[in-house]
């Protein structure tokens, strides 16, 4: 049988593409550089650690502008396999293979096999690209695109008021995980006014209690709603904020992501649909508020290209079928062809598996001496395990900067709940009275240049200060100062 004949009769399953993915997903995921948890995975960690080992309750202990739900799973994380990378991502892929197989559910429903066959590989494979965060499995978007995936199926499967109950209440759950979920919850809101005006009402009902239920498991975990609302929104916008950057600096990360990435890709299937329909739907609308939702957090992250990629695979899908419809090219030809041209590159999987298998794990960057370079993840894991063994478990440690990988190992808890640099007045306020309160019995101050170039003149000079009046060098490790409380 010639290779022609072999690619022809070959009958692919839905099951067997999706193991497929879920295999390239591990990989992707696990065989990264330093086999350790990445900057906000730590943060994420440090915060659901100090929530189930220390009783402290999220925002109490700990801020950063998340769900409490992403802090439960790596806070359960923690309980079940201490510090560790793994646990969340095997999670989070395993959720994003449910993700990926609605999307061949939602194809099959409207166009038939072959239609879900082509969504789920356009959908699987994106996933994997380094320009929609391939290896960030366990981030709050792969819950968000989950449960907004399964709201549009039970919405377009809907044979009652019941089923648009449950639509609405995995919508509500979308938004629970992330706020930016309200926008596809929104594109279903629209479509049921469209549509059927009646559903519109059941719809809502079902995202509210999703939303009540949420803010009752709060109240019950001992967590403080007007803090949700802080930290989880008013405190990311404005000046010192994450989103807070220069109109250049948005348009440059803007079109590093939608121009000069395989996201262009996507770009003739899209064409291809608006031209075939010639009018809008709820995939379109799915897409548009996407988009918009990502242009309104305007940071442009690799991860929140996730929330485009249903709505753009399941367009692309419907294209390419109605194409080999209408043409009759072979399936099968056609999936291989996707398949090659999607692929996800896989240099940094493959350097970090020769690694492992080398064996040789260890830095190789020079420390402690000019010029003094930022350590990588790695490396940070390595710092904080340091920390860990030469100092005692009710040692209070702060690391000056960007350091959650460092707090997050080093499993010691910072004196302010601004563990890691937060640059809004309401921040600076806290950190400083935190620091001044309860003094660290050791802080970490950076001595390579990018801690001067991300973090403001007011903080480096407030910590500078502190550790020249009360603190002094005991060791200089991975580039960082290691300063010791004076007796």
């Amino acid at each position: 049988m010639t290779i022609s004949e072999t690619i022809r009769d070959w009958k692919p399953g839905p099951l067997q593409i999706l193991a497929l993915l879920i295999v390239l997903q591990l990989f992707v995921t696990l065989f990264t550089d330093g086999f350790a948890l990445s900057f906000d995975e730590a943060m994420w960690h440090y915060i659901g650690r100090n929530w189930f080992r220390n009783g402290l309750a999220p925002y109490g202990g700990g801020i950063d502008n998340k769900s409490p739900l992403i802090f439960a799973i790596f806070g359960l994380s923690d309980k079940l396999f201490g510090v560790n990378y793994w646990f969340p991502r095997v999670l989070g892929t395993v959720c994003q293979a449910i993700g990926i197989f609605y999307v061949y559910k939602i194809g099959r429903h409207l166009s038939g096999e072959r239609a879900g066959l082509l969504a789920m590989s356009f959908n699987g494979l994106s996933l994997l690209w380094h320009v929609t965060g391939g290896k960030y499995v366990s981030y709050t978007e792969t819950y968000d695109v989950l449960f907004i995936i399964l709201a549009v199926y039970h919405y377009l499967t809907a044979k009652n008021k019941r089923d648009i109950f449950v639509a609405g209440l995995l919508a509500g759950a979308a938004v629970a995980f992330r706020l930016t979920g309200a926008f596809g919850a929104l594109a279903i809101f629209i479509s049921c006014l469209v549509k059927n005006r009646r559903y519109a009402p059941v719809f809502c009902a079902g995202a509210a209690c999703s939303i009540i239920i949420l803010m009752a498991s709060c109240l019950i975990a001992g967590i403080s709603l007007h803090d949700l609302l802080i930290y989880g929104l008013t405190d990311n916008f404005g000046s010192g904020s994450a989103t807070d950057h220069t109109l250049l600096w948005k348009w440059h990360n803007f079109s590093a992501k939608f121009l000069l990435s395989g996201m262009l890709l996507f770009y003739p299937f899209l064409l291809g649909y608006l031209f075939i329909k010639r009018k809008g739907d709820l995939f379109m609308l799915w897409l548009i508020l996407a988009f918009i939702a990502v242009n309104a957090v305007g940071i442009y992250d690799v991860v929140h290209l996730k929330e485009l990629l249903p709505a753009l695979s399941l367009i692309s899908a419907f294209c390419l079928n109605y194409l080999l419809d209408r043409y009759k090219f072979s399936t099968n030809l056609v999936l291989l062809v996707l398949w090659i041209v999607f692929f996800p590159n896989l240099s940094e999987q493959l350097v970090a598996a020769q690694r492992l298998l080398s064996n040789n794990n260890n830095p190789t960057q020079k420390f402690c001496a000019p010029p003094y370079t930022i350590p990588d993840e790695g490396t940070r894991k390595l710092l904080g395990q340091w920390v860990r063994d030469n100092t005692s478990a009710q040692d209070k440690v702060y690391v000056a900067g960007y350091g959650a990988q460092v707090q997050a190992y080093s499993e010691r808890i910072s004196p302010t709940i601004y563990f890691n640099v937060t640059q809004t007045e309401v921040a600076k306020a806290r950190f400083y009275s935190d620091i001044r309160s309860n003094k660290p019995s050791i802080i970490l101050v950076p001595l390579f240049p990018e801690y001067k170039q991300t973090v403001s003149a007011d903080m480096r000079q407030f910590v500078d200060s502190l550790v020249a009046k009360n603190y002094q060098l005991q060791c200089c490790m991975y580039n960082y100062g290691i300063y010791g409380i004076k007796e």
